[in-house]
């Protein structure tokens, strides 16, 4: 809950921008992130989801300010 919170409490369009840059190693490219859920993470939170394009699982981590 409190990485949920963490998230939610970004703004709408920071998010979306968020989600539109996570690198995939398997695509050596920028992609957009899917199928993704917010952890807690020591610097701040991660999202663990999927890579649209192929698949192959991407996080990205975002940290606290």
């Amino acid at each position: 809950m409190e990485a949920n919170r963490k998230w939610l409490s970004l703004p709408e369009d920071f998010r979306k921008k968020l989600i539109a840059n996570v690198r995939c190693s398997n695509c050596d490219d920028i992609v957009r992130i899917t199928d993704f859920i917010v952890v807690n993470h020591p610097v701040g939170v991660m999202l663990d989801g999927k890579c649209r394009n192929c698949g192959n699982k991407v996080v990205r981590v975002v940290e606290d300010v």
